[in-house]
């Protein structure tokens, strides 16, 4: 293949990733699903770039390679051996129900025919697979992998890779007598040459990999310990294939092998970006790999399996969720990420293919179906966070929370209860201050109730919730809502129905800000300012300024962004001559800052920090003394 058409090919993939990706992450369908809309846009059944998918597909795989052994980083030895049971229990229940179901289910279909076994067999082993790549990625997509059923589902991929070596041992013993007569004896020497390779990277790693990562840190050259690092994954993942197993697998033993490593969190920032790369490939390359030929021919027999497998495959892990704590949230996610189909699915039907168990058109359709089922599943999660979840709760066996209805006459409404209303409402009541507080998520009410708040169930939005609440006898109402419309849409209906109501504020962002303020709000907060202020603070003290002098530095700053806003506030609208005016004024800022800088006058070494009336600073006092802070 000549260097012009790589080049070509680079390119596609790559501008149809940066293409694609975005504008489905604007659609708000997630990163997965831009990737394989756009392998299926540039593949043989879109606009044909690439006609042949297989280019791609070995080094798209070593994305799933690295993922596994960054995965297999954040589990230390002892955290795997504790996972043993969910691994091995329950991802057993999982791979061999599954199988047993859907190879049963299809035998009878073909009538029980004598031959049928094999194919039953291999389809079940086949599509009782599910998606590593897809799985994982999808639970760091969500940030949800150290949940429940983020580790359950870990667990049960980690068994599928696993149970590789059996499966394809077996393969081979399922051929007609022709094939195997030939070689009776393989399938035995090759799961001994399988376990045999586990124990030599494990005893190998333990022994080898931690010194020579240490030699090599020595020489201090960052380029070469990345390609150490990526030595290592390719080195372990061509041991493994070598003796017929999962890349994945191997790759994930060496992560956990250093797990425990003084160089885990280098080595995982060395290949961090190589594995977005290149899962973003693979992710492409099975929507490449879609062959509407196939579906289009048998779409009957093609729907029917999919619909076939993933029901047979949701009634298994219903009854596992039985024993498995998995939160009721949470329960969509985990059925849909182990109920399709898998990237080894098509590794069972290429050798079962090559063993003569079945023939090419019976695996055609196999992995059409797999195929489909992975290109849906983003999908279905998709639709079971729209839809599903919010009927679930709305129909939940659960006694839904009766809305607020008794009369309030607190001094101050507090709507919204995150970590921001939280303290709010802690220093009033600290300071003897009652406040009614409303809250519509249900979930959160009940848990902030276990830990004793008085939360009341509610849509603050709703003027007649805020009558019951007491606002047109309160003084205060704090607005504390997530999202800017509700928060907006709050302002907009006191403003019109409580004038007498002083509205204090919390803003998301600047533009936030701009359209509090024209709403006559004059007790804005924007959330993350003081926090930043804080940490500035710190830095400056930490780079040798005087606490009393960092103190009036972020004061100083305070006020000015402040001033700031103000002064730019009638111009928020028009976004030319806002940066103009922005640009104006944060020079004017620096000019100040960097004049006092020349004709401050020293300062005394000493300070008496408990005077500064902050708390922040007696807190930092107390460290100081060695007392724990209150």
């Amino acid at each position: 293949m000549s260097h012009s058409h790589w080049l070509t090919l680079a390119l596609t993939y790559l501008a149809a990733a940066v293409i694609a990706v975005p504008l489905a992450r604007r659609l708000g369908v997630g990163a997965i699903i831009g990737y394989l809309a756009a392998g299926f846009a540039i593949g043989p059944w879109g606009l044909r770039l690439v006609t042949d998918p297989s280019q791609i597909v070995d080094l798209a795989e070593f994305g799933v390679v690295l993922m596994l052994f960054l995965i297999g980083l954040e589990l230390e030895p002892k955290r795997l051996w504790a996972m043993r049971r969910p691994i091995f229990g329950w991802g057993s229940v999982q791979l061999l129900g599954s199988l047993a179901l859907i190879a049963l289910i299809g035998w009878a279909c073909m009538g029980f025919w004598p031959d049928g076994w094999r194919l039953a067999l291999v389809a079940g082993a086949a599509l009782a697979m599910s998606s590593t790549a897809i799985g994982l990625a999808t639970l760091n997509e969500r940030n949800i992998l150290q949940t429940t059923s983020g580790q359950n589902v870990l667990s049960v991929s980690l068994f599928q890779d696993i149970a590789a070596i059996p499966l394809l041992a077996l393969i081979p013993l399922m051929a007609p007598e022709r094939v195997a007569g030939a070689d009776a004896g393989h399938p035995l020497i090759a799961a001994a040459r399988a376990f045999g390779m586990i124990a030599v990277i494990v005893l190998g790693g333990r022994l080898a990999i931690r010194p020579a990562l240490r030699f090599i840190a020595r020489s201090q050259t960052p380029e070469i310990f990345t390609a150490a690092a990526l030595g290592l994954v390719v080195g372990t993942a061509a041991l493994m294939q070598a003796v017929g197993l999962s890349m994945a697998l191997g790759a994930f033993l060496a992560g956990v092998l250093l797990a425990e490593s003084e160089y885990r969190r280098e080595l995982e920032t060395d290949i961090e970006p190589f594995k977005g790369l290149l899962l973003g490939l693979f992710f492409i390359a099975v929507g490449m790999g879609i062959d509407l030929g196939v579906v289009l021919h048998h779409p009957l027999e093609v729907a029917a399996i999919v619909v076939g497998f993933l029901a047979v495959k949701t009634l298994v892990l219903w009854g596992m969720e039985i024993g498995i704590p998995v939160p009721r949230l949470e329960r969509a996610v985990f059925t849909l990420l182990l109920a399709q189909g898998g990237e080894f699915g098509f590794v069972v039907l290429q050798a079962a293919r090559g063993q003569q168990v079945i023939d090419d058109s019976e695996a055609g359709v196999l992995t059409a179906a797999i195929t489909l089922s992975m290109l849906l599943t983003p999908l279905m999660i998709l639709a079971a966070d729209r839809w599903w979840l919010p009927m679930l709760a709305r129909f939940s066996p659960r006694p839904p929370l009766s809305e607020i209805a008794e009369p309030q006459d607190a001094p101050v409404i507090i709507a919204g209860f995150g970590r921001y209303g939280q303290i709010i409402a802690r220093l009033l009541h600290a300071n003897g201050i009652q406040a009614t507080v409303l809250e519509h998520d249900a979930e959160a009410i009940e848990a902030l109730r276990r830990f004793g708040f008085r939360v009341h169930y509610g849509d603050a939005t709703r003027l007649d919730l805020l009558r019951v609440a007491g606002a047109a006898k309160a003084r205060v109402l704090v607005v504390a809502v997530d999202g800017i419309e509700p928060s907006l849409e709050l302002v907009d209906i006191a403003r019109e129905n409580f004038p007498n109501l002083a509205i204090v504020a919390r803003a998301r962002n600047v533009q936030h800000w701009y359209q509090l303020n024209e709403r006559g709000v004059k007790f804005i907060e924007r959330e993350t300012l003081d926090s930043s202020l804080m940490s500035a603070r710190s830095v400056l003290e930490l780079m040798g300024y005087e606490p009393h002098r960092a103190r009036t530095l972020a004061m100083r700053f305070r006020r000015h962004s402040v001033e700031q806003l103000h002064a730019l506030a009638p111009h928020f609208r028009d976004e030319s001559k806002l940066i103009s005016l922005a640009r104006a004024g944060r020079q004017q800022l620096e000019q100040l800052f960097a004049q006092e800088r020349l004709d401050r006058p020293p300062v005394p070494k000493t300070w008496d920090l408990t005077q500064a009336g902050d708390e922040s600073f007696d807190e930092r006092a107390a460290q100081k003394n060695g007392t724990p802070e209150p």
